[in-house]
This record gives structure tokens, sequence and C-alpha cells, in this order.
């Protein structure tokens, strides 16, 4: 307690005017942070910017860890990826207690899609298109965090992506700006609330700036090469919602934008970020971003440290470039002393925000450990939420919802894997909490269902590759019978039963960080199982685990039912078990497009039309843009997705066939659900601008709305659209919209659309 006393007097002397008070005004911040660089040496100032790994701390033993050093020294501005609620304030206590200046650290991790109650992976989770739900999944994973010390999460990601090959596809929300940017902006709401300084709020760091999800070839850190009015119109958006929203970090990037990396590029960190949209918050490397540029070509490690500060990077992730290299550039003249106040005062902004200022233990407390975190009403949340992620993509004859009776096969090498269901970056989850589909079907069903389990398979016929692809102890186990042997058991149960169940497809970490992929299909040994139980008679339902589109051309053709179910989090099983058997109506649309085959990749559906377009209704047609093996059609097109029931959409009707300047157009359409059964319906605005001084996609989401119609019930829904909507960045990158014909398109997808013309003229 004395020692509390000492930190806090000296706080109250920094001020000036007493004990910090985290909802100041920023004048208050600035006269605070202004009396703390005052006191600061250079080595304090730089040690700020300074972001190592945790190492291996052990509770009750911080003081003495390898880290600790580093930190009673002043040259640690915060730790990322330590776990525990005691730790931490093990730790905090060496900063705040044994360091000069007492300067509190900042504790991130990598929250990605919930804490210990994991959600969907965000893929999956921006497939509920329900913005309430994402902002809820991002405020418990907040709660959960925060109580056990975590103060910042390295999320949301919002790069677009269109590449399935890239792992990291996985991680996003799709491959759609306008989406992108709803679910941003949630994301951010759901982590940082209304007030930073409160216990149980973290900071977000919204990632990777910019352009990673458009890596060539799809392989992870890759080059990205793009125009810029391409980068404006359909890659930057996301990153500006989330700032307009308030994030209070950056995230910088691996690839390089313009030949240059963007953990080194002025143009992206200060110019675009700082003075185009006005960011106040810091930015920070991703892992050993810094010491990456040497092999980028951008020079040893002291150039690359400079590049980065003087480009608008304020924090170093492991690399140590700035900790190490940054005095000798001072004393050389390389980079200016300005350049490194500028970053620290950043950081320490950061921490003035957060309250740790006022409380360096705020996120420490004990008891928010012991109570908050994996509750019974967290948890029913997260199972609600994985239901309204999953994607019905084929449902021939109504085989789905099963019925709670008779037997039922299930088989795959997904069917029975804890470690698979949360999804890749799980990092706090206890794997073994996890529900597996055999158990969720099981809980649902009780007594009134056989269940006959077998494997069938292993993920791959290849072990090497199999463990290439289940790292981090996501192992399948691999059975170590012949393949023979396994699909004669998978065989033998289906003889037993009346429907199959087939949890086939990746492992949790066949997508993901640096889990990039050439071939798309479910792996050969597993669509060999498929194919021998489809070829048995027996209706079968395919539980589709994916991180990314998969190309699925011969399943769509065989398989009667298909569930794209993700990576659901910790209720995977159970919310499987639910959408199977009718308890929940599937009601998750696909925000990427999936191909036929790969060769179709990059697909998307707001593309530009060629001078030469395939003519619509046609497959091929000699001399225009198309291929001579396959369609140009998607195998399941971007916002799609069944129910157990089915829905009818009116003509678009307009307010107005004509408008001029500011005046506001109203579009409706009436939607009936015209099946037997209650469900929900994604109700989806496109518009399409026909001439453009630049050429513009051929349709564009500029809105959306989620309704729930019981069978029989017709509703009215009704877009608002302005100039607002209509505005893109020119060949000028002047953002403006341009008066003309526009084609208003509303639909339950992207290419089932009743479609209207309107006329709005400046």
């Amino acid at each position: 307690m004395g020692n509390m006393k000492k930190w806090l007097a000296l706080v109250s002397g920094l001020l000036f005017f007493g004990v910090v008070n985290s909802q100041s005004s920023d004048p208050k911040m600035k006269l605070f942070i202004d009396a703390l660089m005052k006191k600061m040496t250079l080595e304090e100032k730089i040690g700020q910017l300074n972001l190592p790994g945790s190492g291996d701390i052990v509770t009750g033993q911080a003081s003495n860890s390898d880290i600790a050093k580093k930190i009673k020294e002043g040259q640690v501005g915060g730790l990322f990826n330590i776990k525990g609620v005691e730790k931490i304030r093990d730790v905090q206590k060496v900063a705040v207690e044994q360091t000069r200046l007492k300067i509190p650290l900042l504790f991130g991790m990598d929250v990605i899609h919930g804490y210990q109650t994991t959600f969907p992976i965000p893929l999956g989770l921006s497939c509920t298109w329900n913005m309430e739900a994402v902002e809820q999944s991002a405020r418990i994973a907040a709660t959960e965090a925060s109580a056990d010390g975590i103060c910042w999460t390295f999320s949301p990601m919002v790069d677009i992506a269109r590449d399935p090959r890239w792992g990291r596809i996985a991680e996003g929300s799709g491959e759609d700006a306008y989406l992108g940017s709803a679910v941003a902006k949630a994301m951010v709401r759901g982590y940082q609330g209304n007030d930073l300084s409160k216990d149980n709020t973290i900071m977000a760091c919204v990632k990777h700036y910019a352009l990673y999800g458009a890596a060539e070839a799809g392989r992870d850190y890759n080059t990205t090469d793009m125009s810029r009015i391409r980068m404006f119109n359909e890659y930057l958006p996301p990153f500006q919602a989330a700032v307009d929203a308030g994030a209070g970090s950056v995230m910088a990037s691996f690839n390089e934008v313009d030949g240059i990396p963007a953990t080194g590029n002025k143009f992206l960190m200060t110019d675009v970020l700082r003075k185009q949209w006005g960011f106040k918050g810091f930015v920070v490397t991703d892992y050993t971003g810094i010491n990456e540029m040497i092999d980028h070509g951008m020079g040893d490690l002291q150039q690359a440290s400079a590049l980065a500060l003087k480009a608008g990077i304020h924090m170093d992730m492991v690399g140590e470039g700035f900790l190490t290299t940054l005095k000798k550039s001072l004393q050389e003249g390389k980079v200016t002393q300005k350049q490194i106040d500028d970053a620290c005062r950043l950081i320490l902004e950061a921490k003035y925000k957060l309250g740790l200022f006022q409380d360096p233990y705020r996120y420490c407390n004990i008891e928010r450990s012991k109570t908050d975190i994996y509750t019974a009403a967290n948890i029913k949340k997260a199972r609600e939420i994985a239901t309204e992620s999953f994607v019905l993509l084929k449902n021939q004859g109504g085989l789905l919802p099963l019925k709670k009776t008779g037997t039922i096969a299930l088989v795959g090498p997904l069917a029975d894997t804890k470690e698979n269901m949360p999804g890749t970056w799980s990092v706090a989850t206890d794997l073994s909490k996890a529900i597996t589909v055999r158990q969720g079907l099981q809980n649902a069903s009780g007594n009134n269902v056989k269940i006959v389990y077998a494997k069938g398979a292993n993920l791959d016929a290849d072990s090497n590759y199999e463990k290439r692809a289940t790292m981090f102890g996501r192992s399948l186990n691999r059975d170590k019978r012949t393949d023979a042997e396994l699909l004669n058991e998978a065989l033998a149960a289906a003889s037993q039963a009346d429907v199959i169940v087939a949890a086939l497809g990746e492992a949790s970490e066949m997508s993901g960080e640096s889990s990039s992929r050439t071939n798309l299909e479910i792996p050969q040994i597993q669509k060999d199982l498929l194919a021998a139980l489809v070829k048995t008679g027996k209706p079968v339902v395919l539980v589709l685990f994916t991180g990314r589109p998969l190309a699925l051309a011969w399943e769509q053709q065989h398989v009667p039912a298909i569930l794209n179910v993700w990576f659901g989090g910790s209720e995977a099983g159970n919310a499987i078990a639910d959408v199977l058997f009718g308890d929940v109506n599937p009601s998750g649309k696909l925000t990427t497009t999936f191909p036929q085959n790969i060769g179709q990749v990059p697909i998307f559906y707001s593309h530009k039309n060629t001078g030469r377009p395939l003519q619509e209704g046609k497959w091929f047609e000699k001399f225009r843009s198309n291929y001579l093996d396959v369609s140009n059609d998607p195998l399941y097109p971007f916002g799609f997705g069944l129910s157990y029931t089915t829905f009818s959409h009116s003509d678009v009707l307009l307010s107005s066939p004509s408008l001029r300047g500011n005046q506001v157009l109203t579009a409706s359409v009436t939607v009936t659900n015209t099946g037997k059964t209650d469900g929900k319906e994604v109700v989806q605005l496109y518009i399409r601008d026909l001439v453009g001084s630049v050429a513009r996609p051929v349709k564009e989401l500029k809105g959306f709305q989620k309704i729930e119609l019981k069978a029989g019930e017709s509703k009215t829904v009704s877009f608002k659209i302005t100039p607002q909507d209509l505005k893109f960045y020119n060949y000028d990158l002047k953002y403006d919209w341009e008066p003309g014909e526009f084609q208003v398109m509303i639909g339950g997808n992207s290419r089932d659309v009743k479609m209207s013309k309107i006329n709005w003229v400046k």
C-alpha cells in the first residue's frame, strides 16, 4: 500500500492539480503528458515505443523474469499475449513500483473473435449480417479480456479479401467494402464502448493497414500492387470506418504498397491516415515488421527503423529496432527529437485514455476474473450468434431439418474434435470446453436418436500435410489404421443409419495466418469418403468446416444438403445441432463469392465490365470475356444463403424516377415468407452507376436489413438513398458523385435481384 501511495503522489505532482481524471478533457491530458515528458530521458522515451513479447513469465516471479530487467530500465512500453490477471498484475507492479517514473504498461492480446467465450471466426461472424450481434460479440470479448488483465486487442482485422487462397481471409469480413465498413464500426464500438477508461472496455487496433488482403498469388506476406483508385474505393473504406468509429490504434501490414513496405510507407501512415482521415491514435507494427523491411530491400535495421519512425510508426512490436537504433539515428541526424517525442506522446496518451495513470491495476481485479469470464450468459449468446453465422448452401428435397428420431451416422475427421471447433486465432479459449458436433447432436437429441460415429478418414492422406494443417494444439489425433479400414468403418456405420451427417472440410489451422492453399477443394481423402457415403443411397448432409470459400462443384452436384458452419466457436457443436434439427432456422448469407474452381480466382461480385462482356444468359461466346471450360458464374454468389422457408420479393418501388441535388430517394420492396416456417431474410440493396468518368462496378452493396418473418407474413422494407451513397473516388482521387442514370437493385443475394432505374441530376 505504501508503494501505491508513493505512485499516486508522483502522478499528483506531475499533474499539478491532483489525481488524474481519465475522463478529463484534452487540455488536462496535454498538461499531464507535457509534465511527464519533461521528466523523461531520451532512453525512456524510446523505451515507450518498444513492444516486446511477454516471454516466459511465471506468477509470483515476474520481478525476476528476463523481461523485468528491461521494464525496470524503462525500455518497455507494453507487452502482448501474456495471459492471466495475476501474471499481468505482477508485471504491472514492476513497471509502476520499480521504475524511475512509474509509467504503467499496455497489455495487448490477439482477442480476435472472443476471449474464453469464443464466437465464430470473423468471416463466419460477418455472414450473420447482424451488426448488433457483431457488436455484442466484441462487447463480450472486451468484458472477458479486461477481466483477465488485457486492455488492448489486435482486432478488428478489416482487410478486404477476394482471393480465398489467402488463409487470413478467415479473419476478415469478406470481399465487400460496404459490409466490411459496417462490421469494422460495430467491432470498434463493441471493444471500446463509449468510455475507454471504464474497466470493461479495451482499446481496438484496426489491422492490417493496408492492402494485406490483396497479396499476390494469395500467398501470405506477399507483395501487393494495385491502382490507387481501387485502393481508395475498394480496400481502404473499412479502415476509414474504423478510424471514424474512434479506434484507438492501427497496425501496419506486412506487404509493400507502391513499392514501399507499409511499415515504412509515409503516404499510408501520415498522408492518408493522419492528414486525410484525422486519426489521433498510435500506429504499431505487426510482429517484427520493421526488421522485415531489411529483406524487402530497405537497408539495415537502423535504416529500416528510421524509415518507419519518419513514416508514422510509433510502436515497434518485438523487433527492438527502435530500442537499439533510434538514439544513434538521432545523433546522426537521421531522425529528429520531435519524431521521437511525437511517438512517445501518442503511447502515453493511449495509456491516459485507458485510465492507467489513474489506476494501473484497473484491469487486474481478481474478483472480476472469477465472475466475468465464460459465464452462462456469454455462452448462451455465443451459441445464438453461431447459429446465425451458418450458411445453408443446398437443401434438396427439404432433407433438412432432421427429425429427432431414428439413427444418424455421424462420420468424418471433424465430427469429434474439440480442438478444432473454435477456429483459428482463438488463443485464449479453453479448447477442452469446446462442444464437438458429436456432443452437440447428443445433447440435442438425448435418447430419441441413436448416433453411430465413425471417423471415416484422416484429415489428409499425407501425414506431413496434416501436421502443417493442425498446429498450435489443434491435432486431429491421426488414426493409424489404413484408409480402407477407416472407410469400411464409416460404411458400416452408414448401413445402420436413416441419414448420414458428414463433418468434413478444413481443420481450424488450415486457414488463418501462414495457411495459404493452392487447392481449394476438400482434401481428396475426405472427398473419397464423401463419394462413398453418397453411393450408399442414404441421404447425406455435408456439415462443412472451412475458413475460406472452397470449390465445391462436385459436392453441389451430388450431395443433397450442405450446411457451411465455418468454425463456430466454443458452442459450435450445440449451434450446429440447433440448426440441423430445426430448432433454429439458418439465416446466414455469404460475404465472399464461392468459385466453381480455383481457376476463377479471384472472383467477386462487384467486378467491372470489360469492353467485351459475356451477354447475360450465355455460357460461352467466342471473342468474349469467358472461359472455354467453365462459365463465368460463381458456384454461390455473394449474399447467398438458403433457409428452411422461402421468401419472395416484390418489384422495386421508387419514390421518384428522377431526383435533383440532395433529394432523398426511397426504394422499397415487399418481402413475403412464402413457406411454412418462420425465418429471417437479409434484404440487400445494390446500386450501379451506369455512366461514369471512370469505369464503375456492375453493382455495389449500398444497404441491407435483416428482417424476421413468420410463415405467410409480409413486410415492406425501405431504403433511403442520398447522393452520399453514390459517391466514389474518381481518377483524380476526388470523392464525389456524378449525375446520370443509376440502377437500383434489391434482392436476397447479389445475383437474384429486382431492378429499377433512376435519373439523378446535380
